[in-house]
């Protein structure tokens, strides 16, 4: 009976001290996924990606933008229903840069979830900046229908700015490339004013590289410039999606103006995303993009290509420029830097308006004859 009592407890101990296990399931998340959907159905929300890791420095001593980085660039992929967010190694960095965005709590434009807010330029019949106009001056319809009241109106000529640069480095700029980054260079050092503006530099080809974080520093971002050599195939359409995606979307919660300057031909030949999926993901981060064509006049391509540039432009609220000689390049960016300067902010509740995610249609009118409101053609609601 003893030697059965000892037996059974030798079983018991044996079977408590068998190891549990369970399976580990995970699954692999490519670098970029694909861009939002253009149809009209409701959107996930989207998170903020992830920031760069960046060692420690102090903001006068930066790295080098000539250090040592790796290779991997952002392919955005078909397969997946809404972006997510994408890893550190998306992209190469050249130099990196330890400055944050400066915010403002003087400047910060407030508005609710049920609340549109919109920024626009007005010119009049010669092209000239309007700056002196009111609430009254404006109507605006939204999606079909008109609002019945503006509930917040003010100029906007002095918000701080975040400035993507966005310079095609393929094949095809080759003969123009050194003039476009000396003048890209002038336009940062007028335009970026030390802790209070902030601008990054991103360079593409066949892959993409951020040759300069956000910083307030003239002469890093003149560095990352220079950085850029002619390569091959462009991607278009990809850096400017992962430009807005993961440096500008929701970015801060201060009122800042978020705008990309981008200088190419409009050619693109290898990006994942399409067209309007940049421009979409353009419109989620509240960007307004700036355009320069590099194409010579009498180019066989450049109405099709600049066709391309114009259509982005537009659609968020930027301009298009074609400079007729290289030289040209430079006014083109001096005109950029006073539509910066010179921008009106509303906001305003829409009638009707559900958390659905479906794209909604602006236009803004302005009530004295002669003259023309710049601005986003639409938004996505947010989606419960």
């Amino acid at each position: 009976m003893q030697r059965f009592q000892r037996t059974y407890l030798v079983v018991i101990a044996a079977l408590i001290g068998v190891p549990s296990f369970a399976q580990n399931t995970s699954t692999s998340t490519d670098d970029l996924p694909s861009a939002p959907s253009a149809v009209s159905q409701p959107k996930p929300a989207l998170t903020k990606p992830p920031a760069l890791q960046q060692p420690a420095a102090d903001s006068h001593n930066q790295p080098s933008a000539d250090q040592p980085s790796s290779d991997q660039s952002a392919t955005p992929q078909s397969s997946s229903p809404a972006p997510q967010q994408a890893s550190n190694s998306d992209v190469s960095n050249a130099a990196e840069s330890d400055d944050k965005p400066a915010t403002s709590g003087d400047s910060t434009f407030a508005t609710t979830v049920n609340e549109v807010p919109v920024v626009f330029t007005v010119t009049d019949k010669h092209n000239h900046y309007v700056r002196d106009l009111g609430k009254a001056d404006f109507k605006v319809i939204d999606d079909g229908q008109p609002v019945p009241d503006i509930r917040s109106f003010r100029r906007e000529t002095d918000l701080p700015l975040r400035v993507g640069l966005l310079i095609d480095s393929s094949a095809s700029v080759r003969s123009r490339f050194k003039f476009e980054q000396e003048a890209a260079i002038e336009f940062m050092n007028q335009t970026i004013r030390p802790r209070y503006d902030q601008a990054f530099v991103l360079g593409f080809d066949s892959s993409l590289e951020i040759t300069q974080e956000f910083t307030d520093n003239s002469e890093l971002l003149s560095k990352g410039i220079r950085s850029l050599r002619p390569g091959n195939s462009t991607r278009l359409y990809d850096a400017l999606y992962y430009a807005c995606r993961e440096r500008l979307l929701n970015s801060e919660t201060a009122s800042v103006r978020r705008a990309i300057v981008l200088i190419t031909d409009g050619e693109d030949n290898s990006s994942r995303t399409t067209r309007e999926e940049a421009i979409d993901m353009a419109l989620r981060a509240n960007v307004i993009v700036y355009t320069i064509s590099t194409n010579f006049p009498g180019y066989s391509e450049s109405g099709k290509y600049d066709k391309v540039l114009e259509r982005i432009a537009d659609a968020t609220g930027g301009r298009w420029f074609q400079p007729f000689q290289v030289t040209d390049v430079a006014n083109a960016f001096a005109q950029i830097q006073a539509d910066l300067r010179s921008q009106y902010a509303l906001a305003y509740r829409p009638a009707e308006f559900r958390h659905d995610g479906r794209y909604r249609t602006i236009e803004i009118v302005a009530e004295h004859k002669g003259l023309k409101v710049h601005s986003r053609h639409g938004y996505y609601a947010p989606a419960e």
